[in-house]
């Protein structure tokens, strides 16, 4: 796939992460641009999830955590105790591995954070929701049933509801943390189909063990190993040409 050479929307320089004594990352610097998918991969374990929690301090939720370094969003470093966490989380968005919707109805899980922010309107809310059911490709297969369970959707269903939910509040840049590993093959492909409509509206980030995967839905592909940056690229030539041995022995399967 072809770069487009931008401004970085996000990035990291030389970002630290600790979990109490354990240091799970080491001076990561990355940056993502508008508008592109970028894939996180490497071993279990290797700090992607980490990384990636990080651009949204989600990592604050997890007791013990320390960050040193800077990540850069918008201008600021989000790292700084004065940053409005609420309002960050809303500019960018995370879907998780599992599928995480609330025990309540496909309508009111797309406008949950909708009403957290205090939009009242029940015409813009139900206006926001369609659209954002739409752009999650789910609009067709729920909108007769919006006010039945969202419980009762199948996984992969459930997954998109979640990414629907992550778009109703307008994020500008959308995290996914191996959001097709719990998924059937269809279920997987209607995912990486979205993913590729969504990034011409959204800067997306995601984590995945798998490298098919990575290969057909980004434009970058960032290899990580024990906690650091091995390799940073276009996605065709960090697969068909990677610079670092240990890459090279990691996409063709000798350890990992």
């Amino acid at each position: 796939m072809t770069q487009k050479k931008t401004q970085p929307v996000l990035e990291t320089r030389g970002l630290h992460l600790f979990y109490g004594d354990f240091q799970a990352l080491h001076g990561i610097s990355l940056s993502f641009e508008e508008r592109q998918v970028a894939a996180l991969i490497g071993p279990s374990g290797c700090g992607k999830s980490s990384f990636l929690r990080s651009l949204n301090r989600m990592n604050d939720l997890t007791s013990g955590t320390r960050s040193q370094g800077e990540v850069l969003f918008d201008g600021k470093n989000i790292l700084k105790n004065n940053i409005d966490v609420v309002s960050l989380r809303r500019r960018i968005g995370m879907v998780f591995q599992k599928p995480n919707p609330f025990p309540k109805s496909i309508f009111d899980n797309v406008a949950y954070g909708l009403v957290v922010n205090g939009i009242k309107n029940r015409s813009a809310i139900a206006s926001r929701v369609e659209k954002s059911l739409k752009q999650a490709a789910l609009w067709d297969e729920v909108k007769e049933r919006l006010h039945k369970p969202a419980l009762g959707l199948s996984g992969g269903q459930q997954q998109r509801l979640c990414i629907a939910r992550a778009l109703a509040v307008e994020p500008e840049v959308l995290l996914m943390d191996e959001p097709a590993s719990a998924l059937d093959p269809i279920a997987t492909q209607k995912i990486e189909e979205l993913v590729t409509e969504l990034k011409e509206r959204y800067t997306i980030i995601i984590v995945t063990h798998n490298m098919q995967q990575a290969a057909r839905v980004s434009d970058t592909t960032a290899f990580f190993y024990m906690g650091k940056l091995v390799e940073v690229g276009d996605t065709n030539a960090l697969f068909t040409n990677p610079v670092k041995q240990a890459t090279e022995d990691y996409i063709t399967g000798r350890f990992g």
